[in-house]
């Protein structure tokens, strides 16, 4: 085991360890690699010409991460130590929690949106904002697969899969900090899989290594940030909204920036670095654990 487990009681002053409650590293990891498997192997049971943004297939999809949603608990159920349920439910340290839930909501979401300013001020600029006003824009969205896939049912799943059934096994093993990269390694690899889909597609295989390395890079980074939301402030819907908000903004376009003329191009690059800078600063602050009730999980050494 590496170090002492981190599931247990936050005293008010101090930090707290319970080396009694742990999972010998194969089992832990073990289960999150068989996890990662089954829910990468669910998108593809389905036998289907259409590519992935065809109806049918997104159709089948969603069924499929919701079956696994319903195996992936029974790893924590059946792994975890008794010690554990003795003091908290299954739900509790899988970040299912009422207390502290409104912050766990919004200043994640806040702190997503601060490291995002540069690309939120493009859209401010470019009025693009004012669609989200429109009731017609939220109407024509939920009944778009392709939105619904992207917004709600990838972030609920992935997020559902990845942190808060593998999180929970990983943290009764190893300290955050190991475990906090365990899993958005497996969450990078998970999504290799469209290597298999852009060479059916036609796609040049240099091309297609080079977009899913850069893919695995940047969905390994953003399960870093997801898995220290999910430690550090003991809630599901923390990493849930800031997924959903990534997904939403995409990729930040660094080519937009760089062909806007020189006095709004140095103005953008001031705001991208301002956004970095400020979200770097403020992330321990803005997840303090006690402002989310957070006594189950917390980082002794992050």
């Amino acid at each position: 085991m590496d170090g002492e487990a981190v599931i247990g009681v936050l005293p008010p002053d101090d930090y707290q360890t319970v080396s009694d409650i742990h999972l010998s590293g194969f089992i832990s990891v073990g289960a999150c690699f068989v996890i990662s498997v089954i829910y990468v192997a669910s998108l593809y049971v389905w036998q289907s010409r259409h590519d992935r943004d065809h109806p049918s297939t997104i159709k089948r999809r969603f069924f499929s991460v919701f079956v696994v949603m319903l195996i992936a608990p029974v790893f924590v159920m059946t792994l975890s130590c008794d010690t554990v349920f003795q003091k908290y439910s299954m739900w509790e340290i899988m970040g299912f929690r009422i207390q502290g839930l409104l912050t766990a909501i919004s200043l994640p979401l806040v702190l997503t949106a601060i490291l995002f300013l540069g690309p939120l001020s493009g859209t401010l600029s470019n009025g693009l904002w004012r669609v989200y006003s429109e009731p017609m824009y939220w109407l024509n969205a939920v009944q778009n697969l392709k939105w619904l896939r992207n917004h709600l049912v990838a972030p609920l799943s992935e997020e559902f899969t990845f942190r808060a059934c593998m999180l929970p096994l990983l943290l009764q093993t190893f300290r955050p900090h190991l475990a906090m990269l365990i899993t958005p390694l497996l969450f990078g690899l998970a999504h290799l899989h469209h290597i298999k889909e852009r060479l059916r597609d036609g796609t040049p295989l240099k091309i297609v290594l080079t977009v899913s390395f850069f893919q695995f890079f940047y969905t390994t980074i953003f399960g870093i940030y997801s898995a220290y939301l999910f430690v550090r402030t003991g809630h599901f819907a923390a990493p849930f909204v800031a997924h959903a908000f990534c997904n939403h903004m995409g990729f930040p376009d660094f080519q937009e920036v760089l062909s806007q003329p020189d006095r709004r191009k140095a103005i953008f690059i001031g705001l991208y670095v301002l956004g970095l800078v400020s979200w770097i600063v403020l992330l321990p602050t803005l997840t303090t654990p006690s402002w989310y009730g957070n006594n189950l999980f917390w980082a002794q050494d992050v």
